[in-house]
């Protein structure tokens, strides 16, 4: 654990870290290159003319150690300045790094570094989601313990995010599993464990009945066996750890108008919560006229009807039924399958205190996940009906006036009410009470926090026989995982084996107690982690609340789609929560999302076992692929990338091949952000990128041998075509400054922006001699795109700005040439380019065809008379249109076109 403590501001592991990284890339470098070994610009002060594999390696291996940027160290945090935060979702720890790991974070790197360049003051913090059950498996499977796997892996996964040089605020990183932060997750607990949102009822598990032992649910086969023992797994009854995440319900619903679009996860968030037009409301049960210590929340469509409630509806499968119950026997008994069923047990409604039955239902389902409802008749004709075919008495608490306007009666003080007004009055009421009250749908269940694990956030709860469920004191905080050396995945959580830290004593009356030995849902832990990266060593608290207000909230957050639902809901419920008790300023944690798509690959399966197949056992010669062993025809899909399937790929290995950049550009070239990448057919996208850094490359060579060739540069010497031409270029740099912007700010859609700096790439590969020795605007739209492509290529074009830097002749002085590349200002369109034309360009079309463009004035673009005589004047109107009979003009001025009709 202690090895997982250090973090990058100890400088001598970070310069050993870094010294690693430099050594591993020049070995590398080494056994590809030859003995006769080209060098780069930076290193002798003599331009290389080519951009080859050999020059590749070495300009990445010299710009790798020197551009790994400290965005922004903590302690220069300025409130005055404008902020980006921008957040990928940290990974699990699992040892090694997939491609969708490469894609998301590559990613958040190029728009971290856009926005540095464009002024901004950015983090793009990074963490481990450190807790979790493959880490427990390890300890069973190979005796490792858990922390020392995670700890292992932590240090490899750092290794390889380096080697792809990402431009993480590392001083920020957080790890889940150090005492250090989850000290914190504690801490939110006990806040909720006060507010009442937090509560422990039973649920179902999976239970192994051969190792006697709980399994998560990726334990459990298709079959429904465990993974290890290989039993038929059962359900079983256990008191679980609830978080009341249904009470912020409507809350969140109603937030997510106030967000920017979200593509479609917007719905998926309101699609999870559901109408909120309901709430659950208390029950204490009783039986034989004694009440009981079973509580139970049931949910009613229509709260402002309470007053006429008739009975309480529970399913057949309802725990009261199966679990460990005091009243389980007394339902059983009076259970008759596919009968509603009157039971002698009754519920107190804690708000209206009202006493009415209990009924077991005859079907076996209500509405989506609801287990117990409300039986309203005066709301319900399902109700109405089952109450009287039971005999049972009710009251009509609605009446509707002739003008059609609805209003409560015999609803003691909410008699007279309008619906709407009762509904709010009685909801109220509830929540000031603490017996339920918050709307919120039918579908949406409380979050189940608790699981039968070590490797997790230990509950700080304490069991006493006396004062019952005691929360830790935050003074005791945080409460730390025991040492636990043996973990055989049977019997009991490990922690139950920890005497030692399970016996303890009271908090209240000091008598012997015991701890609570659940730990929490990971979930959990990535719930606040956001918040956290804005104060990550802070002793004192959770976060500061300026540092919070001033970075929240997140205003680009990335990751993929399948944590579009569960971990997102999870996350905007703390933020709200945190928001609430005024930790924060804001709601919402995320302003925009962007959801990326994954990376895929073809697998091949044997049709006969469904077995997935090495790519070396597939014959792909033929029109179809064949199973080399067999010639057996094989079934081919594009799935996920992964080791099971055989159909990933390594990218070190991808790293090693193409390099850093071209392995960049390719991810965020191939297909739009949000859109999967099926890897064998976008194999045009590689060679592609390599080709356009090449032509870049060769465009800093032009210009650097046509300024050393001893002809002084001189605009004054270039004729009017040539003029004109630099004019071309001048406006093509502003077109393409303003599209590559907007594509970085506001779609994301990294793909056109390189399409378009191609395009730039290619107007000047076709700047003729003079215009590249003479003209300022080919020297500035280079060394232009140069800074544009920084952010997605930052070695490559780290390298030619050095070689345009000390280029001799300059023609630009507004670049700031003494700097690094990635320290440049992002650039903006020139002010001259903003303002309108003394002249527009008016498209001519005859009988819709289009036939050319003729200069018009600007002031005259809008007037008909005008631009029709204009236009019959120029050479393109004597040549199409004298003689001829126009029927009919249109002009638009907006599209800046004439459309004539004439005679045939």
């Amino acid at each position: 654990m202690q090895l997982v403590c250090q973090r990058v501001g100890n400088c001598s592991s970070c310069l050993k870290r870094q010294l690693n990284v430099f050594l591993g890339l020049i070995k590398w470098q080494r056994r590809l290159v030859p003995a006769c070994v080209r060098t780069i610009y930076s290193e002798t002060g003599k331009w290389e003319k080519n951009y080859g594999l050999e020059t590749r390696k070495r300009v990445e291996s010299w710009w790798l150690p020197r551009i790994k940027d400290q965005f922004c160290k903590i302690s220069e945090t300025d409130k005055s300045r404008p902020k980006f935060y921008v957040l990928s979702m940290f990974p699990y720890p699992s040892g090694k790094l997939h491609m969708g790991h490469v894609r998301v974070y590559t990613i958040s790197d190029a728009v971290a570094r856009f926005q540095k360049m464009r002024g901004m003051q950015v983090i793009n913090p990074m963490g481990w989601d450190a807790f979790g059950l493959p880490a427990e498996n390890a300890a069973v499977e190979h005796g490792l313990h858990p922390a020392s796997w995670t700890e292992s892996n932590i240090q490899h996964m750092r290794k390889q995010f380096d080697a792809l040089g990402l431009s993480f605020t590392w001083e920020r990183e957080i790890t889940t599993c150090l005492p250090e932060y989850y000290k914190w997750t504690q801490y939110l607990f006990l806040k909720l464990f006060e507010a009442g949102i937090v509560y422990q009822k039973e649920a179902l598990v999976n239970w192994d009945p051969v190792d006697q032992t709980v399994l998560a649910n990726e334990q459990v086969d298709d079959n429904g066996c465990s993974w290890r023992s290989g039993a038929k797994v059962e359900q079983k009854y256990l008191k679980q750890w609830f978080i009341k995440t249904t009470a912020y319900a409507k809350a969140m619903f109603d937030a997510l108008s106030d967000l920017p679009e979200w593509y479609g996860i917007k719905e998926m968030q309101a699609n999870w919560i559901g109408d909120c037009v309901g709430c659950f409301l208390d029950f204490l049960l009783k039986v034989n006229g004694k009440l009981t210590e079973e509580k139970l929340a049931a949910y009613t469509y229509t709260p402002e009807a309470i007053y006429g409630a008739s009975h309480l509806y529970i399913l057949p499968t309802h725990r009261l039924l199966h679990g460990n119950s005091s009243l389980k026997e007394v339902f059983q008994r009076e259970f008759i399958p596919g009968k509603d069923s009157l039971t002698s047990v009754t519920a107190v409604n804690l708000l209206t205190n009202q006493e009415i039955p209990v009924v077991i239902s005859a079907i076996n389902n209500f509405e989506h996940y609801l287990d117990t409802k409300i039986g309203i008749p005066s709301t319900s004709a399902e109700d109405a009906a089952v109450a009287k075919n039971l005999g049972i008495s009710f009251t009509e608490v609605t009446e509707t006036l002739p003008n059609g306007l609805e209003k409560i009666i015999n609803s003691g003080e909410i008699t007279g009410m309008t619906r709407q007004e009762a509904l709010k009055a009685i909801t109220q009421q509830a929540k000031n009470k603490g017996l339920g009250g918050y709307l919120t749908s039918d579908k949406l269940r409380d979050w189940l926090i608790s699981r039968q694990r070590y490797w997790g956030t230990p509950i700080p709860i304490i069991h006493c026989q006396t004062c019952g469920t005691v929360p830790v004191p935050y003074e005791d905080l945080p409460v730390v995982l025991p040492s636990v050396t043996t973990f055989t995945g049977k019997g009991a959580s490990p922690l139950e084996t920890a005497q030692e830290w399970v016996n303890c004593s009271c908090p209240r009356c000091k008598a012997a107690a015991r701890r609570e030995i659940d730990t929490m849902d990971t979930f959990v832990d990535s719930a606040w982690y956001y918040l956290r990266y804005t104060d990550p060593h802070n002793a004192e608290r959770p976060f500061n609340k300026d540092l919070a207000d001033y970075w929240m909230p997140v205003d680009l957050y990335i990751g993929g789609k399948e944590h579009a639902v569960m971990h997102l809901f999870y996350a905007r419920f703390f933020s709200h929560f945190c928001h609430d008790l005024k930790m924060t300023k804001h709601k919402e944690p995320f302003h925009k999302l962007l959801v990326q798509g994954l990376i895929k690959n073809q697998t091949f399966r044997l049709a006969t076992t469904g077995q997935c197949l090495k790519r070396e056992e597939v014959d792909l010669t033929g029109t179809e692929p064949v199973y080399v062993k067999t010639g057996e025809k094989l079934q081919v899909a594009w799935e996920k990338m992964s080791k099971s399937k055989h159909n990933g790929i390594d990218p070190e290995e991808l790293v090693k091949e193409y390099g850093i950049d071209t392995l960049r550009l390719y991810i965020l070239f191939a297909a739009p952000p949000e859109q999967d990448i099926l890897w064998d057919t976008k194999t045009d996208a590689m060679p592609g990128v390599q080709r356009w850094q090449t032509r870049l490359w060769t465009l800093v060579t032009k210009l650097v041998e046509a300024r050393t060739s001893g002809t002084v540069p001189n605009p004054e010497l270039l004729n009017k075509k040539e003029k004109d031409e630099a004019r071309r270029i001048w406006e093509q740099k502003n077109l393409v400054i303003s599209e590559v912007t907007e594509y970085f700010t506001k779609d994301h859609l990294f793909n056109a922006a390189i399409s378009r700096l191609m395009s730039l790439t290619n107007v000047l590969h076709q700047a003729s001699r003079p215009l590249i020795l003479h003209s300022a605007e080919f020297e500035d739209a280079l060394a232009t795109l140069c800074i544009m492509v920084a952010p997605m290529a930052p070695h490559i074009a780290s390298e030619m700005w050095k070689g345009l830097a000390h280029m001799q002749n300059k023609l630009c002085s507004h670049h700031h040439w003494d700097v690094d590349v990635l320290r440049q200002s992002w650039p903006k369109v020139d002010p001259e380019y903003l303002q309108p034309s003394d002249v527009v360009e008016m498209s001519v079309l005859i009988n819709n065809k289009a036939c050319g463009k003729v200069p018009v004035p600007q002031q005259a673009a809008r007037n008909f008379e005008e631009v029709h005589e204009l236009v019959l004047q120029s050479e393109l109107g004597v040549k199409h249109l004298q003689g001829r009979t126009i029927k009919k003009a249109f002009l638009s001025p907006r599209t800046a076109l004439i459309n004539f009709l004439v005679q045939e």
